[in-house]
Order: C-alpha cells, then sequence, then structure tokens
C-alpha cells in the first residue's frame, strides 16, 4: 500500500519490523434465509457483485471450462484498506506508538532523546514532525526486544481496549461486512482464503483467525527475524529482532506468495497501488482468474481518498490514477464503497 520508495519503506518498517498478535470479534453472519437467497446481503446489484457470483460459479462447476481444481483455489487479500479500516493511519502505526511510554519507562535515558523525547510529548501528532530515520527507531524499539509469546500478548491486550478516534470503537470492529461475505462465499465454495498484507505478519496473525476465519499460516505479511535462545528458567523462546526479514509489498507480495503459500492465486483482492504486481502475477495464470480493487470514495460512511477518479491524495492506501487506468485496460473490477456496499460495518442498521 505504497505510491513510491519511501512511503512503502515507512509502511514496510512501520508495519513489518517484527510484529504480532492481535484481538478479534468473529464475524458476525447474516440471517441463514438472507444468505439463502443472497450470499452478498450488503452488496448492491451490479458490475462488481455479478463478477464474484460468476467467477465463483464458473470455476467451481466441474462441466465449465473455466473450473479451477479445489486444490488451485487460491484467493490472496490485501487487509489495511481492503478489509478493514487504513485511516487515518494504519492500526500497526498506533501501537507503535501507544508502547513507547512502556518501552521508555523500561530504558529511561530515552525520555529525554529523539525522536521518543517527542512523541512522548505529542502522541500520534508527531507523525508529522518525525522523519523516516525516526520512524525506523520507533518501530525497531516498540517491536523488538521480546519473546514472540510476549508480543502476541501485548498485542492482545492492546486490542482490547484500543479504539478508533472516529468510532470509538475497537479496531477489529472495523471490518468490512461486504469483504467479510465475500470470505465466507469464497471458503464455502472450496477456495483458502490468504491474507497478504504489507502490515507486520505476526501483527496480523493474532487476531486473523477470530475476525476473518483465517488461520496464522494463511497470513503472508512483512516480517523480522527471530532468534532461538533460552529464558531465564531454562524454557526454549523465540525473540523479536530488530532486523527485517520480508518485505511484503509491491513486487514483494507476488515474491512471497510463492515463498510461502507456494501457488499462484486466482484471485486477489486489494486497494492500493502496492497491490498492483500481486494483481498481475494473479490475473496473469491461465485460465479464469480475478482481480478486484476497493476504492475508497465514501467520506460520510467511511473516508474517501485516491487520488485515482479525482479523489483526495493521500500517503496512506494511495490508490493512483494509473492504477486505476490499469485496473480499467485489465477488467480488473473497482470496488466503489459508495455504489457497491449496502452497509460497510457490520454494527450499520
Amino acid at each position: 500500500m505504497t505510491q513510491d520508495r519511501s512511503g512503502m519503506r515507512r509502511r514496510t518498517v512501520l508495519l513489518g519490523a517484527a510484529l504480532l498478535p492481535t484481538f478479534a470479534k468473529p464475524f458476525l453472519s447474516a440471517p441463514a434465509s438472507a444468505q439463502a437467497s443472497d450470499p452478498l446481503p450488503s452488496w448492491n446489484d451490479g458490475a462488481a457483485k455479478q463478477a464474484i457470483l460468476d467467477f465463483v460459479r464458473t470455476t467451481t462447476d466441474p462441466a465449465n471450462p473455466g473450473h479451477v481444481p479445489p486444490d488451485e483455489r487460491i484467493a490472496t487479500f490485501d487487509q489495511d484498506g481492503t478489509l478493514w479500516v487504513e485511516h487515518p493511519v494504519y492500526t500497526q502505526v498506533i501501537y507503535c506508538f501507544d508502547r513507547i511510554p512502556g518501552v521508555v519507562a523500561r530504558k529511561p535515558d530515552l525520555a529525554q532523546t529523539e525522536p521518543f523525547k517527542t512523541v512522548l510529548s505529542d502522541g500520534l501528532g508527531a507523525l508529522t514532525k518525525l522523519s523516516t530515520p525516526d520512524l525506523e527507531k520507533i518501530a525497531a524499539a516498540a517491536l523488538s526486544g521480546m519473546s514472540v509469546d510476549d508480543f502476541r500478548a501485548d498485542v492482545q491486550r492492546w486490542l482490547e481496549i484500543a479504539v478508533h478516534p472516529r468510532w470509538k470503537r475497537r479496531y477489529t470492529d472495523l471490518v468490512y461486512q461486504p469483504m467479510q461475505e465475500l470470505l465466507h462465499v469464497l471458503r464455502d465454495n472450496g477456495f483458502k482464503t490468504c491474507i497478504v498484507t504489507g502490515g507486520g505478519q505476526d501483527f496480523v496473525r493474532a487476531y486473523a483467525g477470530r475476525t476473518y476465519g483465517i488461520p496464522p499460516e494463511q497470513v503472508v505479511g512483512s516480517a523480522g527475524e527471530t532468534a532461538f535462545g533460552y529464558a531465564p528458567d531454562g524454557k526454549p523462546r523465540l525473540t523479536k529482532e530488530a532486523k527485517l526479514l520480508l518485505n511484503d509489498n509491491g513486487p514483494g507480495k507476488p515474491e512471497n506468495i510463492d515463498l510461502m503459500i507456494g501457488r499462484r492465486p486466482v484471485a486477489a483482492f486489494g486497494n492500493s497501488d502496492g497491490d498492483r504486481e500481486m494483481l498481475e502475477w494473479t490475473t496473469a495464470g491461465s485460465g479464469k482468474r480475478l482481480g478486484m480493487l476497493v476504492l475508497h470514495d465514501d467520506a460520510h460512511r467511511e473516508y474517501a481518498y485516491g487520488p485515482a477518479a479525482g479523489l483526495p491524495a493521500s500517503k496512506i492506501g494511495a490508490f493512483s490514477q494509473a492504477l486505476y487506468d490499469e485496473a480499467k485496460g485489465r477488467n480488473w473490477p473497482v470496488i466503489s464503497m459508495k455504489n457497491d456496499w449496502k452497509r460497510i460495518f457490520s454494527f450499520e442498521m
């Protein structure tokens, strides 16, 4: 989810340096009667919804030339901005900033050292004042030095109490209901659904199961190295280190899908320039393919940003006009939040 190298690097460092677990809420299903008559009840009738239904019908019909064998039914999803809210800033960035007071408490000398001094005084307001190297220092301090188990527990505690500044709801409440329905439709038809995110692999793995029904082994993300060692009590442990192992953004997405999943997806879903290569690689395969992009064009119910289609430019989840034009040229349906989704969140009436 980036539009230039500096943006990609910032996102990778902050959201992928060495992250772990989170807590989430289970998917709130539509009533059985609604699902029986319409498998995508939160979608308006239109080209996007029809493209999904046609794809599922074609790929699962053994008599259809576009049939895809069950073991090849892989669908990949970006997370931030595709499955849940990514504005005003990525959730994992907020987690990093919230961890800094605790980091400084354990290392008091940092209180008078930049960028930690600015973060302590300004909180998230420091984002506009800090350079990329500053943000790297924050990520390194927030996302390393603890065991993977301790990190998982800390993220889970944080997600139980942290709330979004706009909706005053937990971040795991802010998943897109239409995409939840899409995940269920695909799985009900034999697809394996995988998250492929520029965010931290360990961070997303912690809550993906309870939030999306996606197990940790089906989450691919940016990842930091770990080191094997022994705790004071002699038990073996893995400790998170401040060294990037996988950059899962842009070209890194198809590279890491091949590395971690071992199959080319037949469907891919994203929302930004950082997802371009994943959709290109997916749809370049033989047989029936589907690539789709979510366009944030509903400032009233969520946010509006592009700069595609004349929407405001954004450094978070930028969807460029070039990507929009490519989507049209490659027949990747663009999902309009405003026009294609009846509701965005499960708590909407």
